[in-house]
């Protein structure tokens, strides 16, 4: 009858945990790949069938508490979130069922209830309860009156009542502000309603230390400026700190969603008294924290992240590499910087190939439509407009007409992309301030040294591929190869046009990065993240100025580097050409090809720049210097997850998001557990042993 009522348990945890894909979009893992999974860690044998003890699920599996001298109480207590029999060895179907709970919307809750669910029947006595925060570190610290009145009102006069799961969850919520209080009352036993600094630095480090940032925690005793703290300044601080994705919101609708701009306080109070109950008091004590960090009198949105406590989950990526080059920023070298720089070019160079065969085919047609001159040779127009360049080159030329001349582009796109992306973050680099910011001036100084130093191998690149792009206008031409290009030019010629390509890549950089970086905040969710389909729109989007706006040089260019034909104006320079353009066919020519070079930047572009910064994502190396706004999944700082790694290739499924959930029960509700051994616990656990 038992086996029965643990089975019909079971698989009622199973059908409430099947879910395709979470909020986090995490996907459930298959059951084989689980299974496989489960007996790599489990070490218990019981008639034939495996099971994992909590040591085998929390220090093998989790990769938590991997130290020798480690709490056994602690890791016990945590094992007890996957074995809902609380037999103390946790079955395959067991650890099945939790993979599908932490794909559930509420999984911090439930995972913080079954860890005080210890008889696994679906509520939380007061003993449960006890059991648990007695041997947490926030007990320890504040010893809270658990016959006290507060308790009472959940578990009843007697406490002889079971709470079930949705009224644990207030409780847990509740109760840690309860803690609060009852430490204030500690400092305050002449019940005057002040506490001094020091006392209130103390109570901040004991109870709400999961609240505080490095930021916060370093000007506690500054921001109270060494006084008494209030009652109402104290509940006010802490509201703050949990209320602060609220006050993100505030300050988005006092910007007008602009991430970038400065927010005086009275803006922000205004926004404020509009869309939410944030008091007066605390917006003050927002602007005595920044003002303590850089003084200035307003907020720009990287403050509030500075502030804001660390949210326990946000996106969860797969990481190929996770790689730490330096402990911290102060630890960065000249050889660091170089290595970065080596590591960006490497990403760039691979993000650039991608992108320029992604469009190559528009790119074709863009360099005939512009090369297709209006004289006064009859049958001189081969094509009417890009559609039917474009048809044309299929019907005489193929398919592999239209990718004519993709070699060589290959070999120069690749270091020319790179130095492209690596010049404009390394001077972009220099220009952030502590807050994070760059002033606009320097994200167009940046793009244009960008675009400057790309010339080198652009100008070589340019010109053997729109040789060999136009040699297939010629019926029965010989065949053109580009090592005979590069030889019948020479060293010298293959710069031929060069200030024409200064005159087109300088502009066009200086417009792109600054638009790119900005659209991309634009498109950026509440925490700042950007999820790969923005990335691309906003590169593509930003290409259509760049690209439109600097036409005339790139027509210019064109006409300095392709061979004229018998009869055709030749060109000496950019004046002369400009000049003959005008003359012969007009301000029109400028423009010729803009649509089709439009469609070729735009996507080339952001196919790029998407594939630049998810590698980075993908292969993640922390060199301690700046990295893509957006990328980053989870801000750094607060207390963390009792680990020496954070990463496991057998992390699958819902079990991605197993460390985020322990951390934010940590985080969250401030319940952490000891991690080592004491001398007392360790001979009470060898004497139960024994």
């Amino acid at each position: 009858m038992k086996k029965d009522m643990e089975k019909n348990f079971l698989d009622f945890l199973l059908s409430k945990a099947q879910c395709q894909e979470g909020p986090s979009g995490l996907k459930r893992a298959s059951t084989a790949k689980l299974r496989e999974i489960f007996n790599k860690y489990a070490t218990k044998d019981i008639k034939g069938e495996k099971y994992m003890t909590s040591e085998d699920f929390v220090r093998g599996f989790l990769g938590l508490f991997p130290d020798n001298n480690f709490n056994e109480e602690s890791v016990y207590l945590l094992g007890g979130v996957a074995d809902t029999n609380k037999d103390g060895s946790i079955s395959f179907s067991e650890f099945q069922a939790f993979e599908g709970l932490l794909c559930q919307p509420d999984a911090l809750y439930k995972t913080a209830f079954q860890m005080f669910d210890k008889n696994g029947n679906g509520c939380v006595t007061y003993t449960e309860f006890a059991n648990v925060i007695q041997k947490t570190e926030l007990y320890m610290k504040v010893p809270f009156k658990l016959d006290g009145p507060f308790v009472e009102l959940y578990f009843g006069r007697e406490r002889n009542r079971a709470i079930p799961y949705t009224e644990f969850s207030q409780f847990l919520h509740d109760f840690h502000e309860e803690c609060a209080l009852e430490a204030f009352k500690l400092k305050d036993p002449s019940r005057t309603g002040y506490i001094t600094a020091l006392d209130f630095q103390d109570i901040m480090l004991n109870v709400k230390n999961h609240l505080l940032t490095n930021a916060v925690r370093d000007n506690l005793v500054q921001v109270a400026e060494g006084h008494k703290v209030s009652f109402p300044y104290f509940m006010a601080f802490c509201s703050l700190l949990n209320n602060m994705e609220l006050i993100k919101r505030v300050y988005l609708n006092a910007a007008g969603g602009n991430r970038l701009e400065p927010v005086t306080k009275e803006e922000l109070l205004h926004s404020a008294q509009t869309m939410s109950q944030i008091t007066p008091l605390e917006i003050d004590i927002l602007y005595q924290l920044t003002d303590a960090l850089h003084q200035n009198g307003r907020i720009v949105y990287t403050d509030l992240s500075n502030i804001a406590p660390e949210n326990y989950i946000k996106k969860i990526t797969a990481r190929l590499t996770d790689i730490k080059a330096v402990e911290t920023p102060a630890d960065r070298s000249a050889v660091t910087a170089v290595l970065e720089s080596a590591y960006r070019f490497v990403l760039g160079s691979i993000a650039g190939a991608v992108g320029a065969t992604a469009v190559y085919p528009i790119d074709l047609v863009k360099t005939r439509m512009q090369n297709q001159r209006s004289g006064p040779i009859i049958g001189e127009l081969a094509y009417r407009n890009s559609i039917d360049c474009f048809k044309k080159v299929i019907r005489h030329e193929g398919l592999v007409g239209l990718y004519r001349g993709l070699v060589p582009q290959l070999l120069g796109v690749a270091p020319e992309k790179a130095i492209k992306l690596t010049v404009n973050d390394l001077v972009r680099d220099k220009f952030f301030d502590k807050q994070g910011n760059i002033p606009g001036w320097a994200e167009v100084l940046a793009g244009g040294c960008a675009g400057g130093s790309q010339v080198i191998f652009t100008n070589p690149l340019e010109i053997v591929k729109i040789r060999l792009q136009v040699a297939g206008e010629v019926v029965g031409g010989a065949k053109v190869r580009a090592w005979h290009v590069v030889k019948e030019l020479g060293f010298f010629g293959l710069y031929k046009g060069a200030r024409a390509c200064f005159l087109r890549d300088i502009p066009f950089s200086a417009i792109y990065f600054p638009a790119y970086a900005h659209t991309k905040a634009a498109f950026a969710d509440e925490d700042g993240y950007n999820h790969p389909l923005t990335l691309l729109a906003a590169g593509a989007i930003a290409g259509i100025p760049a690209a439109s706006l600097v036409t005339p040089a790139d027509v210019i260019k064109t006409r300095l580097q392709v061979v004229a034909r018998s009869g055709q104006t030749t060109y000496s320079g950019v004046i002369d050409a400009t000049r003959k353009i005008m003359r012969e066919e007009g301000p029109k020519a400028f423009w010729k090809g803009t649509i089709a070079r439009v469609f070729r930047s735009s996507p080339q572009f952001g196919v790029t720049l998407v594939t630049y910064e998810l590698l980075q994502r993908l292969f993640y190396v922390d060199f301690g210097g700046t990295r893509p706004s957006g990328s980053e999944l989870q801000k750094i700082g607060g207390p963390a997850i009792i680990s020496s790694k954070n990463d496991n290739v057998d992390h699958v499924g819902g079990y991605r998001a197993c460390l985020p959930i322990l951390h934010g029960i940590e985080t969250k509700f401030g319940l952490s557990l000891p991690r080592f051994q004491s001398t007392l616990t360790a001979e009470a656990m060898k004497a139960k042993k024994l």
